[in-house]
């Protein structure tokens, strides 16, 4: 039997929504914390032309944490199954630890190959969110979207920064 989501406005759903928001901005703060004191190194790669101004990293980082959580907490409002929600949000969580991963592979420990392969999984893991977040509501999985956009634009940018800083000459390789 599927039943009405809980009002918006109820005591449980703004403390899921409160969860949902700590959460993500966990990941975020944890993320950043591994960022921040590597932004000297970050500045000495070879970066290609269409990489962002450092400014432009927060302000679209933190849309898309606001927007994870409003996604993950309309999924654990969503009428519907809980086995199926459950695993939902247990890739809604596994797609928050490689988000912190990757900031862990990518400047602490400065290894942009390590950081590309810990984005491949995050990609995936958000795509297998999204495909579990629609089972239960549309407009949650669509939440995410931009997120997998930026994270995909953020892929191709971590691999052309591992190549123009691997040290290989392209030029003579026959």
């Amino acid at each position: 039997m599927t039943t009405a989501p809980e009002p918006v406005t109820s005591k449980r759903s703004l403390i899921g929504l409160g969860l949902a928001l700590a959460a993500s901005f966990s990941a975020s703060v944890i993320g950043s914390a591994l960022t921040r004191p590597n932004l000297d190194w970050y500045a000495t790669l070879v970066k290609p032309g269409f990489t962002p101004p450092n400014g432009v990293f927060p302000i679209v980082w933190t849309i898309l944490f606001v927007m994870m959580a409003v996604s993950a907490w309309l999924v654990w409002r969503a009428p519907g199954d809980g086995s199926e929600r459950k695993t939902a949000l247990v890739w809604f969580g596994i797609q928050l630890v490689l988000n912190v991963m990757w900031s862990f592979a990518f400047f602490f420990l400065h290894s942009p190959p390590l950081g590309f392969g810990v984005i491949m999984a995050l990609l995936v893991a958000i795509v297998l969110t999204i495909v579990f977040f629609d089972r239960l509501s549309r407009p949650a999985a669509l939440l995410l979207v931009p997120y997998v956009l930026w994270v995909g634009f953020a892929a191709g940018l971590n691999f052309i920064i591992w190549v123009l800083n691997s040290g290989f000459d392209f030029t003579q390789a026959q």
